[in-house]
């Protein structure tokens, strides 16, 4: 009997023979593999494996010492490579060798026959397979000392750095010196190590143009300023001034030697620029100007004028003095802008002193309308030096005027009394005795001029007596004396001894002076403010005599001559007291006191002169 299942069906035998044969195959595939593994590590076991490359030298399948070899040959870029440095037109060329650079063939070898040996079996079988399909390149080793290149780079630096320079301009006397400015240049080194690192790791030649850092100065060119301190002191520097009044111009000059040492060079920063400033020395131009200006310095005065009582409008008597000062900072400026430009001759600046009255003022104007007060005093018998005395010093004030409010000074507006003003030697008390001086008599002058303001009403500030009861200051105009009048006298000495009296009205107050053979009127014009004077004397008392005349020789005198130098004068004392009513109404009151001493006479004769009086002892 025949089981059907244990038959085969014919159509499934190809496919059992496939599914046996598959194992097989396998096996027989991975043999074979294995055979040619074994047989690749057998072939390479002292070789290197196919695809390695160093530096794009090919070392497959070569031994150890066939790739050093190899290596040793084709790696020359130690000595025969070459790298350039340039900046501008300079060249500089220097191999690997010289750099600091060296390859080691032996090394690179060794690196060269580890790849697919070094690392463990799965790593080794991709690098292999790495190299068989697609190739591996190895970089050489090489050792490389980059203190040799920066000694290199600093040798070429020492050729190209400089440091940076200011230019600068100094004065040695009149001779100018210049120094130009320089750019500063640095080789940037880290840069350039940087560059040299880079072509030395890939072997090849190349061109290395070197950054060189620029500096520029703060200031570069300084010509300007030089010429402009040359053009200056090229020559004299002149300083003038106009002519005024009576005084010719003036000029100063100052020599170039002389104007070196007052010049400056300055260095100036304005935000955009640096640089130099030539110029004037401020200070010490400012010192030279200050000790010219007092001698410069014109003092403004008033016009004087007359009062016409007819017309009843002033006239002018002396036209005002337009003064003047100088102005030491405008004519700095001014020195210093034409010295610039080359002008060396210089105007000096005034500021113009325009005194408070000026010739075209008119009488309203001022508050001068009319006459307010009128005084004479009296000097018969006077000597002719006294007489001129009196006359020059009442000239001073002759048309002179008092602002509103003014407090006068009689000694400021006589100055100096000399000779050269016109004062003669006249008799002056001095200290307890009378002598020969300048000026003698003006006390004639400030005893009118006194009462005249005593009479106006105006506030005395100051009035000082004499010693002893003059004489002159007691007359009358028809020479009588009047012991009234004692008491209202005034003294001056300039500059110690003054006399002041206030114009404490809203007006201007004019003064006109008059003198006569015998006389000296003081007139005083304004506007009538509606004050009137009520005076007081108690006239001299406590009298006290003179004492005995005094005789004494004079070397200098001939014999038989008696000369009285000195007068007796009763000593005695005066109060007078003022009143002063405005619009009848009490404005103010004062008081004066006089003390006069017992003046002696005194007498001097001749030697060998007889007849003269015994003289009693104290």
């Amino acid at each position: 009997m025949i089981n059907n299942n244990d038959r085969t069906n014919p159509s499934q035998q190809p496919l059992l023979r496939i599914l046996w044969a598959l194992p097989i195959a396998g096996v027989i595939f991975s043999l074979a593999l294995i055979a040619a593994l074994v047989g690749y590590e057998v072939a390479y076991a002292d070789r290197v494996y196919p695809g390695v490359h160093v530096q794009n030298i090919d070392l497959s399948g070569m031994t150890l010492e066939e790739t050093n070899e190899k290596l040793a040959d084709a790696l020359q870029f130690r000595q025969q490579g070459t790298l350039q440095f340039t900046y501008q037109d300079q060249e500089w060329r220097f191999t690997p060798a010289e750099l600091g650079y060296r390859v080691d063939p032996s090394s690179s070898a060794e690196k060269a026959f580890d790849v697919g040996r070094g690392g463990w079996f799965g790593a080794n079988l991709i690098e292999k397979a790495s190299a068989w399909f697609t190739g591996v390149q190895i970089a050489p080793v090489a050792l490389y000392d980059e203190r040799v290149a920066l000694q290199v780079l600093q040798s070429i630096a020492e050729e190209i750095d400089r440091p940076v320079v200011e230019a600068s301009l100094s004065l040695d006397n009149t001779d100018v010196s210049v120094v130009s400015g320089q750019v500063g240049l640095e080789v940037d080194l880290s840069a350039a190590l940087s560059e040299v690192a880079t072509h030395l790791v890939q072997m090849e030649d190349a061109p290395i143009d070197l950054i060189v850092h620029e500096t520029q100065p703060m200031i570069m060119d300084v010509e300007l300023p030089a010429k402009q301190a040359r053009k200056i002191l090229s020559d004299h520097l002149v300083l003038t001034a106009p002519a005024t009044g009576e005084d010719e111009s003036q000029s100063w000059s100052i020599a170039p030697g002389d104007l070196a040492g007052m010049l400056t060079i300055l260095r100036v920063d304005d935000g955009d620029e640096t640089l130099y400033q030539v110029g004037i020395n401020q200070d010490l131009f400012r010192i030279y100007l200050s000790s010219l200006a007092p001698g410069l310095f014109v003092n403004p005065v008033n016009a004087r004028f007359i009062f016409n009582d007819d017309t009843r409008q002033l006239e002018v008597l002396e036209p005002a003095v337009i003064g003047r000062d100088l102005d030491i900072e405008t004519t700095i400026e001014n020195i210093n802008a034409e010295l610039l430009n080359g002008v060396h001759e210089v105007p000096l600046t005034f500021t113009t002193l325009k005194p408070p009255v000026t010739d075209d003022m008119t009488g309203e104007e001022l508050g001068i309308v009319e006459q307010v007060q009128t005084y004479t005093s009296y000097f018969f018998d006077s000597g002719s030096t006294r007489v001129q005395n009196i006359r020059a010093g009442a000239s001073r004030f002759h048309g002179l005027l008092i602002a509103p409010w003014e407090t006068f000074s009689m000694a400021e507006a006589l100055g100096n009394i000399s000779l050269d003003n016109g004062y003669a030697e006249a008799p002056i008390i001095y200290g307890d005795q009378t002598i020969q001086g300048i000026g003698g008599g003006i006390c004639q002058v400030s005893t009118t001029l006194f009462r005249a303001a005593f009479f106006a009403g105006f506030p005395i500030n100051e009035r000082h007596a004499h010693s002893y009861r003059v004489g002159y200051y007691e007359l009358l105009s028809n020479g009588a004396r009047d012991p009234n009048l004692a008491g209202l006298d005034a003294t001056v000495y300039v500059p110690f001894v003054d006399l002041k009296f206030t114009n404490d009205t809203d007006h201007w107050l004019l003064m006109e002076t008059y003198v006569g053979s015998a006389s000296l009127t003081w007139k005083f014009y304004s506007t009538n403010t509606g004050r009137t004077v009520d005076w007081h004397t108690t006239g001299p008392t406590n009298i006290v005599k003179a004492p005995d005349p005094l005789y004494r020789e004079n070397p200098d005198l001939p014999k038989g001559t008696i000369k009285q130098v000195d007068y007796a004068a009763d000593g005695a004392n005066v109060s007078v007291t003022r009143t002063v009513y405005l619009h009848d109404q009490v404005y103010f009151s004062d008081a004066f006191y006089t003390h006069f001493e017992p003046w002696q006479a005194i007498f001097e004769y001749g030697p060998g002169t007889e007849g003269i009086p015994e003289q009693k002892s104290d």
